[in-house]
């Protein structure tokens, strides 16, 4: 629920109007976030248009950094420019709550209010890979999960994590892990009754056990 010092304004047409059109008339008068990105801006921002269901309105920037958004990048609602740290952090977190989404520099850049290239150049040099491969990693250590405790066919799981092309999928979970998906699911599997027998028998078990790898 709302509260008067978080979110003072309603979304009235006219603002809608103003925030959809960019209108520069608006400017000061109020702020908008949307609530997917955790992003704020000026109504003349020149980002794509946010769902409407996803906007709350601010009176000043103040009460959107309150409220945990972070300013724009393009439109500097705060009249500061984004420390490139704190833009990659925006990034991520979109990255890590839609990875199963497709997922493209351009698309990134619109949701996180940014160029392509830019984008790409600033997550690089922050975190030292690549967004593509960031991305890449997120799905399959998320596959990962999901091959080692669920019973889900293959096919479902790289559909769920973004990759319907399954024998992309598998060629790159091969390549980031070393097994293809059903190898991983059988070494987990593996290693799991390992340590559960050991757990169950003592270390002394353990000692003459080889559980190297295959």
């Amino acid at each position: 629920m709302e509260t008067a010092g978080t979110n003072s304004e309603q979304l009235t047409d006219e603002k809608w109007q103003a925030i959809v059109g960019n209108d520069t008339a608006f400017d000061g008068s109020f702020f908008y976030a949307v609530k997917t990105t955790r992003i704020f801006c000026r109504p003349s921002c020149k980002s794509k248009p946010p769902n409407k269901e996803n906007v709350r309105i601010f009176e000043n920037a103040q009460q959107a950094l309150s409220a945990k958004f972070r300013p724009c990048k393009r439109c500097k609602p705060t009249g500061q420019r984004l420390p490139d740290r704190e833009w990659v952090e925006q990034i991520t977190q979109y990255i890590d709550t839609h990875f199963c989404e497709r997922l493209t520099l351009e698309s990134l850049a619109e949701e996180c209010h940014g160029s392509p290239y830019h984008l790409h150049r600033t997550f690089k040099r922050i975190k030292g890979v690549t967004v593509v491969e960031y991305v890449q990693q997120t799905r399959i250590e998320t596959a990962k999960e999901m091959l080692a405790h669920t019973d889900q066919q293959v096919a479902k799981i790289a559909a769920a994590v973004g990759m319907p092309n399954t024998s992309y999928f598998m060629t790159l979970f091969k390549k980031l892990t070393g097994r293809t998906p059903t190898e991983y699911r059988q070494f987990h599997h593996k290693q799991s009754s390992v340590e559960g027998f050991i757990h169950e028998n003592g270390e002394e078990a353990g000692s003459v056990l080889d559980i190297a790898e295959p």
